[in-house]
């Protein structure tokens, strides 16, 4: 089960702050694969998967938009009713604290791409590890 590291861009929730990480992004030629933006009020928290990690970093270095990066576990669910919810029990049987999830479905749709950003990653790497991904 891969890891993968996510970049977290932390700012004022108003109009244009996604259309501005989307456009600096966009020009350098990096494809965002995944993102989440929750609704907040005040100060929020962008993360985004990219498809070139190196090109991310220098563009926004260059448009002086200061992020930061985080390891976030990268799970393949089936996509079906009570896989999340074996993952998160899991998880909470083992007092670990999903801080961050958000999900998509695979290309052929059979399976669920998660991501989670948790309060320790290498037991929740172990703890998963341990099982099978295809019980969930």
């Amino acid at each position: 089960m891969p890891t993968t590291t996510q970049v977290v861009i932390s700012g004022q929730s108003k109009p244009g702050v996604l259309a501005q990480v989307a456009a600096v992004l966009g020009e350098a030629g990096v494809n965002i694969k995944a993102f989440s933006a929750p609704e907040v009020t005040g100060t929020g928290k962008l993360r985004l998967l990219v498809a070139d990690l190196d090109g991310a970093r220098a563009a926004l270095k260059a448009a002086k938009i200061k992020f930061k990066e985080e390891t976030a576990l990268l799970l393949s669910l089936k996509n079906k009713p009570g896989a999340l919810m074996d993952v998160a029990e899991l998880l909470t049987q083992n007092r670990i604290n999903i801080k961050c999830g958000y999900c998509t479905p695979s290309r052929e749709g059979k399976r669920a791409i998660v991501v989670l950003t948790v309060s320790n990653t290498n037991k929740a790497l172990a703890l998963l590890q341990d099982q099978s991904l295809d019980e969930f």
